[in-house]
């Protein structure tokens, strides 16, 4: 049982190290770039639907 994990361990390890390729620091820059633009822009439209909702609510159920 514990020869098992060990060669898991080890397995891991080396596909980690010697197997997985790694984004250069202009891929992980670009990608981080995608995704916070991606972000706003999609806080943007919730929030101009919160605003649209909200106008026509209150115009439906004015205080």
């Amino acid at each position: 049982m514990f020869k098992k994990i060990v060669n898991y361990c080890k397995a891991c390890y080396d596909e980690l190290a010697h197997k997985t390729t790694w984004p250069t620091r202009a891929e992980l820059t670009h990608s981080a770039m995608v995704v916070l633009s991606a972000s706003l822009v999609i806080a943007l439209v919730v929030f101009a639907m919160d605003s649209v909702f909200r106008f026509v609510m209150s115009t439906i159920y004015p205080n």
